[in-house]
């Protein structure tokens, strides 16, 4: 150990040699920058053009690397008015390489970004530029969006709401801006698409990630889901929700460290005996066959009301439970829990319960940026969890040094016994701060405890204190714009992935989108001196008060997130102070710290009232998070193996899905596919080494008319000299080949076309909706197997490979079977229509599926177009028939 401290001190850490390694690029970029100089605005563009010539001839983007950068930062000064300083260079080096480049807050990520961008955009196969919300999405298309033009690239944005026809010519663009959520929905829904021209995106060729920590760690513990409306239960949601509160403490336990409530033996006799009473069970048993669905109606219920609290993780607006993300501190509107979770709660707190949803395309976070051909990142924090973005992503951490030296003093963590002797130390804090007119940040963990922390501040005087959480989310940008203001407060529920930058001051940009709307020419010119002049002003007073004071009221599970809320402090260069205030009745010491920690802070002579401030503590704290990060990080990883078997059988079938849109014909593998179900009723009715007076001619008979639409003479077949297998199976290949045949004449050549690609891929996508929910029901269960000593995911694996093939012979069958009834001609596949699909991320800190609200009139759940009969009454009650309503091909 010595050694390598040793070594580390003489030869620099492997970080510190890395970022060495791009001095030589930066001092080339440099020296080509009198050069560039000189250039005419035309002169610069055409340099785009010129370097694309170089990689249409073979040159790779290496070769060009100095250069184009030497072009973005001259066009950077030119259409922006910002030169790239070297380590935004370096940092743009680290996004080239298929890495994550870890850069402070207000080092200027998003200006970085654009050296990377536009070098791969060259290639002409698109970059993706991908943000944590829509807003961020937008500003940054528009801003950065400007020096893109100027070289005479161009730019799309998706967000939500827009086109198919909109989102095709955003992603036909050299340079994407969208969200994390916005591009993997894309995909799932470019994927249950019937033609390619109806498709949007490109290949997967190559994307940066901001906030990449938000969105490849927190984010990635739960997939995308885009479900569509099954049968609606919320009656037995309210029912159920009154049983909850006749429970007593020692009826049910609580695992906070998991987030779980399980009933205790004595709560599930307690409820068997209610709910045989009320008939709402049969057999008296919780566990029968048939009340298996109301024990997973408990279970919700319990978890809706002793787990999940109002105002930290969810609000009720409107008669909506709407869900609030523990990260960013903002409401996700349409977003909702599955597992009749988000309609235990909305039972729970008496408002309109929304049906359930079916999941018809999923896909984690992980395995849709893995469809990259090459991914990087930017983030301030992302050192902490560098081994889990080498284990999943295969990206390294690389930390950039900043611009200008940190002055920033992070104080050790403030310990008190109970909350409200820590409210009262913050507030006596920020009471100090504003009577020195230095600006304040107060970093929450819940709506609240903000609210609870402005009610202190109102009490000695206070009331002009900025609140930014998920109730106020819509003025985010600009209250964190003016809380660099000398003696500002601002109250905020969680940091992360804000966007905007804490400026000392004032932000000009705001005040100027603000104060000089509709201004032009020397108006808009003398206002801006203005408001720099004030800014510049303003921010000598904060400089002068110590720069911004950073509070935490508690130590968030993850050190990321402390840290992100530390960064909004120190920006290039300035001063600034962070502390954090912890109690042991907070969330964390509670779950690590029940009861050794009182002790050895009374041994520190801790006393009521008083509070210790000690680095032993603080790193013990640390350590309690460290865990609680590894322990995340195996649930992400657990459930990524299970995805993973799902990615396989996914790219199958999404690429079979491919190859059929795109052939000009599928003839041959229809005729491929009823081959095979001769064969297959071939096996099922004739044994081997058998007789022909042996066969199940009667259950042959059936299957082929069931099948393949013919009535061969199989009786008059079998007693015929030289019967045999061969014989029979060459005589049904036929048979079956001449009625199709016979049916293809009547139809014509193009319809027919159409319509065997029509059959092929709603029948595989029907299919693989039931295998998707099949699949969910085995993750859900498996685990159970350990119990016999099984593996689990060896379990999953084996059972997911057969369910697979099973899946492939049901297509084969299915399609023959289409193909051989047929008579109407088929309408051109459509793909679902979007009002009746909802888009889903899961909760990441539950675990827990959000998934769409309302569910749309006349809908059919796959279980019900697979068992109505073509001739029976449509179940959707339209008073057609079934094929000529929700069955018509």
């Amino acid at each position: 150990m010595a050694f390598a401290a040793l070594a580390k001190k003489f030869f620099g850490s492997a970080n510190d040699r890395r970022v060495r390694r791009y001095q030589s690029n930066v001092e080339a970029i440099n020296a080509l920058e009198p050069e560039f100089e000189k250039l005419t605005d035309e002169q610069l563009r055409a340099k785009t053009e010129e370097f694309r010539q170089q990689l249409r001839n073979g040159g790779k983007l290496a070769d060009i690397i100095i250069p184009a950068f030497a072009t973005v930062r001259e066009g950077s000064k030119r259409a922006l008015g910002m030169r790239h300083f070297d380590v935004q260079l370096i940092g743009g080096m680290v996004l080239n390489e298929h890495a994550i480049t870890e850069m402070r807050t207000g080092e200027g990520k998003t200006l970085v970004a654009t050296l990377a961008a536009y070098l791969n955009a060259l290639e002409e196969k698109g970059v993706h530029v991908v943000t944590v919300n829509d807003y961020l999405a937008r500003r940054d298309s528009q801003w950065m969006g400007k020096l893109y033009n100027f070289l005479g690239l161009s730019v799309g944005v998706i967000v939500h709401g827009v086109s198919d026809a909109e989102r095709k010519a955003a992603y036909d663009a050299d340079i994407t801006y969208g969200t994390n959520n916005e591009f993997g929905f894309d995909y799932l829904r470019d994927n249950m698409k019937y033609t390619r021209s109806q498709m949007v995106q490109r290949d997967h060729n190559y994307a940066i990630v901001d906030e990449v920590d938000s969105i490849l760690i927190d984010e990635a513990r739960t997939p995308l889901i885009i479900s569509g409306p099954s049968q609606d239960r919320s009656e037995l949601y309210k029912s159920i929700d009154k049983y909850i509160p006749l429970l007593t403490e020692e009826d049910y336990t609580i695992d906070e460290k998991h987030r779980a409530a399980t009933l205790t033996d004595e709560g599930i006799e307690k409820l068997e005996e209610i709910l045989t009473r009320d008939e709402v069970i049969k057999g008296g048993s919780l566990y029968d066959i048939d009340n298996v669905s109301i024990v997973h109606h408990l279970n919700s219920a319990l978890k809706a009301h002793k787990i999940f609290t109002r105002d930290k993780d969810y609000i009720v607006r409107d008669d909506q439970v709407v869900i609030i993300d523990e990260f960013t501190g903002r409401m996700m509107p349409g977003r909702r829990f599955s597992e009749g979770l988000h309609q235990a709660l909305e039972a729970k707190e008496g408002a309109k319960v929304q049906p359930e949803n079916q999941t018809l395309a999923s896909i984690t976070f992980q395995n849709y940026f893995r469809l990259y051909k090459k991914l990087a990142g930017m983030t301030g924090t992302a050192d902490t969890e560098a081994s889990e973005f080498a284990d999943i992503y295969k990206l390294d951490v690389v930390t950039v040094p900043t611009n200008v030296q940190i002055a920033r003093i992070d104080e050790n963590d403030q310990i008190y016994r109970s909350v409200e002797e820590k409210f009262d130390a913050i507030t006596n804090e920020v009471v100090a701060c504003r009577e020195r007119n230095q600006p304040v940040l107060v970093g929450t963990t819940s709506i609240e405890r903000s609210e609870m922390l402005a009610d202190h501040l109102k009490k000695k005087g206070i009331k002009d204190v900025a609140i930014l959480n998920a109730r106020h989310h819509e003025q985010e940008a600009q209250i964190i714009a003016e809380a660099g203001v000398p003696g500002a407060i601002t109250i905020a529920t969680n940091m992360a992935g804000r966007g905007t930058d804490i400026q000392l001051g004032g932000n000009l940009e705001m005040r100027l989108s603000n104060e000089a709307e509709g201004l032009e020419g020397d108006e808009l010119a003398a206002k801006t001196a203005q408001i720099k002049a004030e800014i510049e002003e303003k921010k000598k007073e904060a400089l002068a008060a110590g720069g911004l004071m950073v509070i935490g009221t508690e130590r968030h599970e993850s050190r990321r997130i402390d840290n992100q809320l530390r960064g909004r402090s120190g920006r290039q260069g300035d001063p600034g102070r962070s502390k954090f205030f912890v109690s042991l009745q907070d969330d964390l010491m509670r779950r690590f710290f029940p009861e050794r920690m009182e002790k050895v802070l009374t041994s520190l002579g801790l006393k009521d009232g008083e509070s210790i401030s000690d680095a032993m503590v603080t790193k013990a704290i640390e350590r309690a998070q460290t865990r609680v990060e590894a322990h995340n990080f195996d649930i992400r990883k657990n459930i990524l193996k299970y995805d993973d078997v799902m990615n396989d059988q996914r790219k199958v079938i999404f690429e079979q899905r491919l190859e059929l849109m795109d052939s000009e014909t599928v003839t041959e593998t229809i005729a491929e596919m009823r081959h095979d179900v001769v064969d297959s009723l071939i096996g099922k009715s004739c044994p081997d080494r058998s007789y022909p007076e042996q066969w199940n001619i009667e259950q042959l008979g059936a299957a082929c008319k069931t099948y393949l639409g013919i009535e061969p003479p199989l009786a008059a077949w079998i007693d015929e000299e030289g019967m045999d297998v061969e014989v029979l199976r060459e005589r049904l290949t036929n048979m079956a080949d001449e009625h199709a045949a016979a049916k293809a004449a009547r139809v014509g050549p193009e319809n027919m076309r159409q319509i065997e690609k029509s059959f092929v891929l709603q029948s595989i996508d029907g299919l693989w909706r039931e295998h998707l929910i099949t699949l969910d029901h085995l993750s859900k269960v498996v685990g159970w197997r350990g119990l016999a000593q099984r593996d689990p995911l060896n379990e999953y694996k084996q059972e997911a490979f057969e369910l697979f093939a099973q899946l492939l012979a049901n297509l084969r069958e299915l399609v023959t079977t289409q193909m051989s009834h047929f008579e109407l001609r088929p309408t051109p596949p459509q793909a679902p229509d979007q009002a009746q699909l909802r888009e889903t991320h899961i909760d990441p800190v539950t675990g827990e599926n959000e998934v769409g609200d309302d569910t749309p009139a006349g809908a059919l759940t796959p279980e019900q177009m697979a068992t109505t009969r073509r001739n029976d009454p449509c179940p959707c009650g339209s008073g057609k028939k079934f094929k000529h309503c929700h069955g018509a091909f």
